[in-house]
């Protein structure tokens, strides 16, 4: 029986922009995924930053995240995809080089340093060469190293002077986010040794909370009133920043495999079920503890979910998602609502967003269940280290939850190290902090510019004291309600 011909549409070397290495499926894949986690960013972060802080600061903080996805891009492209995917040049740093030419850009993708050999030297798993050009996977890892800096921003929103970000935004790529996706990803120490990330649990989360956690140390705290009160300017674009994050998320996990496989469906479903448990888990325990659901506790209980499942979201199976997500909207809870105010450091150490506990505490936290819940058949789809699994599945698997711990100890070692001297460096050149003068006025003091042309900060409108809005029109006394009570 004859071989049915293939569609034309299936068939490569149907023109010179379609070679026989490319498949257009796992291309359209790869650059929708790249496209989604772009959205987390701009405008998703952009939104939700501008949104949930205090008014004056709405215009500054949606534009840390806009600059540093801007910045990451030309820096990213200029040197630090090669040294985060390129050949190796340490045992946790690839060489440094640009990715702009289009003899590199247009070749079929390959990640040099990622060929898994055996003790004895055979070939284990080769080399990770996925069915696209180099260009498709320049611009996929591009918005996630985006992405980190712009969650570490979350730390520092409402006092670091905005020049001396802009510093920091290629110093903290280049000598730390380079160094953990080598290790983890690139064809690094940790990548050959087994170490599980399937999708930056500890490349993108844990290395950003500590890196934003250890920077508010350095960088000194928010202005008294703003740590006292500093209430959502628009909780409802809040939660559109939030969805725009969750759904983009489908693109974050699912774009790991390098391919539209098996192994992507499952990576997005159980993303998807692990966010939505610990945001159940997380509401329910603010109604248990506090009488009442917080809205900004259901986005910080879906944020964490979504962290905690990254690292292994196409290695678990359904009910282990399930099982993240019950923690990881209970453990970084409790850090955040009980630890952090028992605790004198993170009481000291002003994290305006609570990034240590969002992306840190559930990044490491995701790391370790992974290493417990990883199942043999899954990690076999993905993994370079074969007869890889999690703790629960018995064999080798008890090593590997010390393998994912001695991981993120690594991450979390190096980034208080590079985040603390890049901060020292760029203090003997400009402050690190805004000047009080400036963090009393907010948007219009550094910009020049303000998010709403309306009289307040946090206020309730009431004409016997406000009596104008800006626009200097008279308004009636309101009428105020438990509802309008953030």
């Amino acid at each position: 029986m004859a071989t049915p011909p293939i569609p034309i549409a299936y068939q490569s070397g149907t023109s010179l922009a379609v070679p026989d290495w490319l498949n257009k499926g796992d291309n359209a894949w790869q650059m929708i995924s790249a496209t989604l986690v772009g959205l987390q960013s701009v405008p998703g972060l952009v939104i939700l930053y501008g949104s949930i802080v205090k008014k004056k600061w709405a215009v500054n903080s949606a534009f840390m995240a806009l600059y540093a996805f801007a910045a990451v891009v030309i820096c990213w492209v200029s040197w630090a995809y090669k040294m985060s995917f390129g050949d190796k040049l340490l045992p946790f740093w690839g060489k440094a080089g640009p990715a702009l030419g289009q003899k590199f850009l247009l070749k079929w993708a390959a990640l040099p340093a990622t060929t898994q050999y055996y003790s004895t030297g055979g070939v284990e798993t080769a080399m990770a060469q996925p069915y696209y050009p180099m260009a498709t996977m320049v611009w996929f890892q591009c918005v996630f190293a985006a992405i980190t800096l712009i969650l570490l921003a979350g730390s520092l929103l409402g006092r670091m002077n905005i020049k001396a970000w802009m510093m920091f935004v290629p110093l903290w790529l280049t000598f730390s986010y380079t160094v953990g996706a080598f290790s983890l990803w690139g064809g690094g120490f940790l990548f050959h040794w087994g170490v599980m990330d399937y999708s930056g649990g500890y490349v993108i989360h844990l290395s950003s909370g500590i890196g934003g956690f250890t920077a508010a140390y350095w960088v000194g705290p928010r202005l008294k009133r703003d740590r006292e009160r500093f209430p959502p300017n628009n909780v409802l674009l809040t939660l559109a920043g939030a969805g725009l994050l969750w759904m983009g998320w489908a693109g974050f996990n699912g774009g790991d495999p390098y391919a539209a496989n098996i192994d992507s469906s499952m990576a997005v479903l159980n993303t998807n079920i692990c966010a939505a448990t610990s945001l159940l888990m997380w509401t329910s325990l603010d109604v248990i503890f506090f009488k009442k659901p917080s809205v900004i506790g259901a986005v910080q209980g879906m944020i964490t979910g979504l962290v905690c499942i990254t690292p292994g979201a196409g290695l678990v199976q359904g009910w282990a998602a399930i099982v993240m997500g019950i923690l990881s909207g209970s453990v970084p809870w409790f850090t955040m609502m009980i630890v952090h105010k028992k605790s004198k450091l993170l009481q000291k150490v002003d994290d305006t967003l609570g990034v240590f506990h969002t992306h840190a505490v559930a990044g490491f936290l995701g790391g370790i269940l992974t290493g417990l819940f990883a199942e043999p058949e899954l990690c076999n789809l993905f993994l370079p280290v074969t007869n890889s699994r999690g703790g629960v599945y018995g064999g080798n698997g008890g090593i590997q939850v010390g393998k994912q711990i001695v991981g993120g100890l690594f991450i979390i070692g190096w980034n208080l190290v590079v985040t603390t001297i890049i901060c020292l460096v760029i203090k003997l050149v400009i402050p690190l902090r805004m000047p009080d003068d400036l963090l009393l006025i907010g948007d219009d003091a550094v910009h020049g510019e303000e998010a709403y042309a309306l009289w307040g900060d946090g206020e309730k409108y009431d004409a016997t004291k406000h009596g104008n809005y800006s626009d200097e029109t008279l308004h009636p006394k309101l009428s105020t309600g438990a509802t309008q009570v953030v």
